[in-house]
């Protein structure tokens, strides 16, 4: 969801001069891709061999090989190189001037099983098997005509890589649009082509490897326009930070058995500062608000964990690479919880609510949230999910002026989610939110089913709720409304980033330096997002968890949240999908949820497409032409959207379907809670939103 307070505030405090960024050529680029210090990206190139961490090595990075803003400073965050690998969702790049995909036969997102045809030029290999995995390709587009970012080719896996896996890219018999084949650069030639001397042949050594990994794969090295390798990061450096807060702070209260689904120990501290009652006049869906402050370990630099706080990590034993945080005090945060009318007859299912982009909590007392509390008698508490909530906005833009703290964003993520789990584990303990009048009836009964804990996180929420629930020790079921994965493939893809383009283009005024760093950074992000966590927020839990299940409710054209990204997060949790997903003729996919099983167990984790149409008059259901912009068609009586463009771009015309409330899905939801998936649209015909009559 949007948020104008950034747009706002942007133009109050940013204060950045707009002048041309610059990227330093300097010791420890790779001579294979001239265009910029990093390219390729991510690049073993750009490691160093470490004793005691779970790959054997960590990223080895530089202030000087980064871009500078306007101010000069480079856009490193140091934090980088304490990561034992790369992202398992990495942003691929390289830069090949002139390249045209189409002549080239390169596999587009549309028709991502491709990927495997024999003559394919863009190749992902694993290097221990040999084997391709799938992906797409794209250029960085770029929809407002500006210079310099002209080739910058991007490959995404099309679901998350292993963690600690060696990975070879290999790029064949590339073309441009006349169709004639584009040169290698002149020292990548002559490393292919056995000339390369001094220093080049060194870089030749180390990527004998890679050129082997690309002939088991029958690929012929006079072909290869370029190849290289990387290492994505282990599941522990991914997930340690957070893990050890956890563990740490569920100890405190006496629990140190959090896969058993038992709660132990105390509860977390609370107390209740506000409530407010309604008379069914005043509100025929809630009978009751509350209001409170939780207290929990804060584990960032920042007094009360306050934004712009990072971690700081415990001394490690000689030969242990690892980054535990370290605890600083405590923090206080407020809580609210809708109730639901049927709470009085019956104790409703407590939800934690997880809220949109930089939102707040008063998103769960949302007309449509509050009718599907009432509906399905569930009551929804939430709290900021900090990091990425209202007051982290200021925060949010001295980042994109400065890149070089983007460390303080996935900290703080990662106490939201501790927050999170605390705050749930409140809501279900006997001694905490139920022992409170607040949380008791008339007749002093509680209004809250502590059996039956779940998540529900939306936008934002859908995005974070998979770290959130990988994590949990007290819910094994989860719904995500409007999700997806990954932010360095949201962000070019979501009218949301306009907005942050306000302030980012300023501070890094090239292109292809700003598509580069959003890739870049996308390796510390993701401990602070789904793209870190979806491998295990289903079936692989991490190690003292239970396993979970989730659901995922996407829908057709999303302006805001990608559905390619909801597709590659289904991939990567291991999801059904139900079909028929798409109506004919509402999908440019060649094979629809490419990837994705169809059918499956009801007690498993599932995905659904649903759809608000085609663009049309609300009236009487009518076509209605799809350009211009969203207000002029809006008012022209229009609904309905076009299917999302292949290019990484934001879909722009049309009514955005991304907050569109529909009761099917409210019902879906409620039902899966409950322990399985319920089928709530027509059979024989893809899901669509109430507003599209079947």
């Amino acid at each position: 969801m949007r948020n104008v307070k950034l747009l706002a505030l942007a133009l109050v405090l940013m204060g950045l001069a707009v002048a041309p960024g610059a990227a330093t050529a300097a010791g420890g680029c790779d001579p294979i891709d001239p265009r910029a210090c990093l390219l390729p990206w991510p690049n073993n190139q750009f490691t160093a061999r470490q004793k005691g961490s779970a790959t054997g090595l960590r990223l080895d990075l530089r202030a000087s090989m980064f871009p500078r803003n306007t101010k000069g400073r480079p856009a490193f965050p140091a934090d980088l190189n304490r990561s034992d690998g790369f992202s398992p969702g990495p942003q691929i790049m390289t830069h090949v001037k002139g390249l045209d995909l189409a002549r080239s036969g390169a596999v587009p997102v549309t028709d991502i099983g491709s990927y495997a045809s024999r003559s394919q030029p863009v190749l992902l290999l694993d290097a221990r098997t040999g084997r391709r995995q799938p992906i797409w390709a794209e250029l960085d587009a770029n929809p407002d005509g500006e210079p310099g970012s002209d080739g910058l080719l991007i490959v995404r896996p099309a679901r998350n890589l292993a963690e600690g896996r060696r990975y070879v890219v290999v790029l064949r018999d590339l073309k441009d649009s006349a169709g004639k084949a584009i040169a290698s650069s002149p020292a990548f030639a002559r490393i292919r082509d056995g000339r390369a001397t001094g220093a080049l042949a060194a870089r030749g050594r180390e990527l004998r490897s890679a050129f082997a990994v690309a002939a088991r794969a029958g690929v012929k090295r006079s072909s290869i326009y370029l190849t290289w390798d990387f290492t994505v990061s282990s599941e522990r450096g991914l997930t340690e930070r957070a893990l050890a807060m956890r563990n740490q702070s569920f100890a405190g209260l006496g629990d140190r058995n959090l896969a058993d689904l038992k709660v132990a120990g105390r509860s977390p501290a609370f107390k209740v500062d506000k409530v407010t009652d309604y008379t069914e006049a005043e509100n025929p869906n809630l009978m009751r608000r509350v209001e409170g402050t939780l207290t929990v370990p804060c584990y960032l630099s920042s007094a009360n964990c306050a934004p712009g706080g990072t971690f700081r990590f415990e001394r490690q034993p000689a030969g242990r690479f690892a980054s535990i945080p370290r605890r600083n005090g405590s923090m206080s945060f407020p809580f609210y919880c809708a109730i639901p009318r049927a709470a009085e007859q019956s104790p409703a299912r407590p939800v934690i609510y997880g809220h949109g982009l930089l939102g707040n909590p008063a998103e769960s007392f949302g007309s449509g949230n509050q009718t599907f509390a009432r509906l399905h008698n569930i009551a929804f508490c939430a709290t900021r999910e900090i990091g990425m909530s209202d007051e982290d906005v200021p925060n949010a833009i001295r980042l994109l002026g400065d890149l070089s703290l983007f460390a303080s964003f996935p900290d703080r993520l990662q106490q939201g989610f501790l927050n999170q789990l605390m705050m749930g584990r409140a809501m279900i303990h006997p001694a905490g939110f139920t022992s409170d009048a607040a949380f008791k009836g008339a007749g002093g009964q509680p209004l809250l089913d502590t059996r039956k804990l779940a998540f529900n996180g939306n936008s934002q929420g859908g995005i974070l709720g998979p770290a959130i629930t990988a994590l949990a020790p007290d819910f094994t079921r989860s719904v995500y409304g409007v999700p997806g994965m990954n932010y360095s493939m949201l962000l070019p893809r979501s009218i949301d980033f306009d907005d942050y383009e306000l302030i980012f283009k300023p501070a890094y005024s090239g292109r292809l330096e700003r598509s580069m760093l959003l890739g870049i950074i996308q390796t510390l992000w993701d401990r602070g997002e789904a793209n870190g966590w979806a491998l295990h927020a289903t079936d692989d839990p991490p190690p003292g968890t239970p396993k979970h299940k989730a659901l995922l409710e996407i829908v057709v054209g999303d302006h805001q949240v990608s559905q390619y990204s909801g597709e590659a997060l289904a991939r990567t949790l291991g999801a059904s999908v139900r079909t028929p997903v798409f109506t004919p003729g509402r999908s440019d996919e060649t094979t629809p949820f490419w990837g994705v099983r169809t059918g499956g167990p009801a007690s498993g984790s599932w995905a659904v497409m649903f759809d608000s149409g085609p663009c049309r008059k609300a009236s009487d259901q009518q076509p209605l032409e799809c350009t211009g912009s969203s207000r002029a068609f809006r008012d022209a009586g229009g609904v309905g959207t076009p299917v999302p463009p292949a290019a990484p771009t934001a879909p722009r015309f049309g009514q955005d379907p991304h907050g569109i409330f529909d009761l099917a899905r409210g019902e879906q939801a409620a039902a899966f809670f409950d322990g399985s998936f319920r089928d709530v649209c027509p059979a024989g015909v893809a899901c669509r939103l109430s507003m599209w009559p079947y």
